[in-house]
């Protein structure tokens, strides 16, 4: 009987470390990535690549995408990062923090897309300097970062204003503040406020709060919302000023915001969106 156990206990263990078998439909499938990967078109490179965000805990699949990142033209690179955050490939976040120092705004873009997909701090300080327009103290941006700042329509075309342009902010929508107003910058600013919200850095707190005074209605609203959603009462007063904002959609907002605040200093201790308690 215990030979049999240690039998069956040996089998076990070598069965569980042969790769899985993969059916002629599942080998096919990586075939037609792999071909597509290297394919001389550029457009079936880049769909093949963006593909793989498709794929988890895969291996291959991650490895496939780090080398789109590294070795590809600007579309394949900003595939491969797109895939990379979409599979949620933590063990990319060294490359793409790397690629984060590119000489090219559409592949810092999607790295830093990609990195707050990841949950990385990283992310931060990209959205921080285009909100604000400068670099967050003792934090190092790249020149291509800060240019960045100073062409944010790379931004929107990366889909980093995803959040605000399918979700109306206060009641529009960016596409429809882009035709009534013409203005491609100012949304992305309020883009770069709303990703603001998850950065628990105090002074991402203390930008918004500053991108609360913006001539922009949009970028104010985007901060007061982004201000309630960090679940910080010591904000409060920099959205109670907006209850009296000339715009309807910034007040709105607003009221909200406060109402938000307000319970959460009736209920100290309650736990903040960043994972921290008061």
């Amino acid at each position: 009987m215990a030979r049999l156990l240690v039998f069956m206990g040996v089998t076990s263990a070598w069965l569980l470390a042969q790769p899985p078998i993969q059916s002629p439909a599942t080998d096919k499938a990586w075939q037609i990535l792999r071909n597509g990967a290297s394919d001389k078109s550029t457009e079936d490179r880049v769909v093949a690549t963006r593909s793989l965000g498709l794929l988890k805990d895969d291996p291959a699949g991650r490895e496939m995408a780090e080398k789109a990142l590294t070795e590809g033209n600007t579309e394949v690179k900003v595939a491969g990062a797109q895939a990379l955050g979409e599979m949620g490939a933590t063990e990319s976040i060294p490359a793409l923090k790397e690629a984060l120092k590119a000489n090219d705004t559409d592949v810092v873009a999607a790295a830093a897309d990609a990195l707050y997909k990841l949950e990385d701090p990283a992310a931060y300080n990209v959205y921080y300097a285009v909100l604000s327009g400068k670099k967050k103290t003792g934090k190092s941006l790249s020149e291509e970062q800060m240019k960045m700042i100073k062409t944010p329509r790379v931004l929107l075309k990366q889909g980093i204003a995803h959040g605000l342009g399918f979700v109306p902010v206060a009641g529009t929508g960016v596409q429809a503040y882009k035709v009534a107003t013409r203005d491609e910058v100012t949304p992305v600013r309020a883009a770069a406020a709303a990703r603001l919200s998850r950065d628990p850095d105090p002074k991402s707190g203390d930008v918004l709060v500053t991108a609360t005074h913006d001539e922009k209605w949009l970028v104010r609203a985007a901060s007061a919302r982004a201000i309630a959603k960090r679940d910080d009462p010591a904000l409060l007063p920099a959205v109670e000023r907006l209850l009296n904002d000339h715009n309807d959609r910034v007040k709105y907002t607003a009221a909200g915001a406060v109402i938000r605040l307000s319970g959460m200093q009736e209920r100290p201790g309650a736990p903040t969106e960043s994972g921290g308690t008061r």
